[in-house]
């Protein structure tokens, strides 16, 4: 198996205004929090990962969150200046994105960031609803999205892509189709819709449990993403994967790293990372990831990923993706032929019109995009074991 350097950048800022009420990443209301320090340990962390695994060029860098825009003028120049000085090869398409808030995005900011090398956010938009972004404790208003915007563009950053739900308490069917109107009309790049998934230890968990959570019916969900995608492609958008949505060449390569199961980096408290076949996750809690990083890397757990878990993951991805899977990919990778290891569900899969093969490339089907989980897990613990191991 081809053990690639890694040439992406994922790093995680755990600050946020007001955390949402679907949210369970490692995030924490930022008042009172020390930020500076963290900072400073985010800074040591790099210095930490240099060393042990130097960069190459670097392609792409993911700024996410929390919400990185809470960081102050300063604080977000600062950040900026130790990543460039700690990766300081760039290619000439660097794709610099950095997850915002509406609202959070003021003019000498943005300014900032794009003086860094920023050139690309994402914008957590959600829902054109002032109600419903209530609901799901976003501090946003439906004003700061398309000002926020608007002033992005002000700075010269071109390329914006806007975050929208499904899905959500109380949502219908039109409410959906007035949030692609209302996001077509500020004409960004790129467009990832998703549906709300109801994660242990949410708001939205407990009220689950308590019977007070009014979701939209299964049928109404998928007309939602029916709806979207009808939408978007009609007004230009490829869907590229199964839910992000481009103009060409406006797709999210960043977020390709994960899909096609390439290395990158992970910084910060509680962010993932993948090289030289090793997963890591860091610890979570800043005080300890502090703690940590004055002395070293602040990893909570690495997992060595096998061969035969990488030829998983290398399905499970990449089928998201509407270019799929291609054989010949597949064998230069791990050297072995694909359907050699997955050729029987493979076979399964296509004889049930979930997949499709056109020319050596494998990829979901229509019927298959919308059973795209039930396609993803037939591949766990299915390949042929030809004594790789897992």
């Amino acid at each position: 198996m081809v053990i690639e350097s890694p040439r992406s950048i994922y790093i995680h800022i755990p600050f946020c205004s007001h955390k949402c009420h679907y949210c369970d990443f490692t995030a924490y209301v930022v008042g009172g929090q020390p930020v500076d320090e963290y900072l400073d340990a985010l800074d040591e962390e790099m210095a930490w990962t240099v060393q042990e695994t130097p960069p190459e060029t670097i392609d792409t860098i993911f700024i996410g969150g929390g919400t990185p825009t809470v960081l102050d003028v300063k604080q977000m120049e600062r950040l900026l200046r130790s990543i460039r000085r700690y990766f300081p090869n760039w290619s000439d398409q660097m794709e610099y994105t950095v997850e915002a808030n509406p609202g959070t995005t003021e003019k000498e900011k943005l300014a900032v960031m794009m003086a860094g090398g920023v050139n690309r956010i994402s914008f957590g938009a959600q829902t054109f609803r002032s109600d419903l972004l209530s609901n799901i404790g976003r501090v946003h208003s439906v004003a700061d999205i398309g000002q926020s915007v608007e002033t992005a563009r002000q700075v010269g950053i071109d390329n914006i892509s806007l975050d929208l739900m499904f899905g959500l308490p109380q949502q219908s069917v039109a409410d959906m189709e007035e949030a692609i109107r209302e996001g077509l009309a500020l004409k960004p790049e790129h467009f990832s819709v998703y549906s709300l998934k109801v994660e242990e230890g949410t708001v939205f968990h407990t009220k689950l449990l308590q019977g007070k959570l009014p979701l939209p019916s299964e049928e109404d969900e998928l007309m939602m993403y029916q709806l979207t995608r009808e939408r978007l492609q009609t007004a230009g958008y490829s869907q590229y994967e199964v839910s992000n949505f481009a103009h060409p060449g406006k797709e999210s390569r960043h977020n390709a790293t994960y899909w096609k199961n390439n290395a990158y980096y992970g910084l910060g408290a509680g962010a993932h990372g993948y090289t030289r076949g090793v997963r890591h996750v860091n610890v979570k809690g800043v005080g300890e990831y502090i703690r940590r990083c004055a002395k070293g890397r602040p990893i909570a757990e690495t997992l060595d990923v096998s061969r035969m878990e990488a030829m998983e993951n290398e399905m499970i991805l990449g089928l998201r993706l509407a270019e799929g899977v291609q054989e010949a990919h597949f064998y230069d990778r791990f050297g072995i032929p694909l359907d050699g290891v997955f050729g029987k569900v493979l076979t399964q899969l296509q004889n049930k019109n979930l997949l499709e093969n056109e020319m050596g490339r494998w990829f979901l089907t229509e019927k298959g995009l919308l059973f795209g989980n039930d396609v993803f897990s037939a591949f766990l613990g299915e390949g042929i074991d030809h004594g790789v191991g897992r």
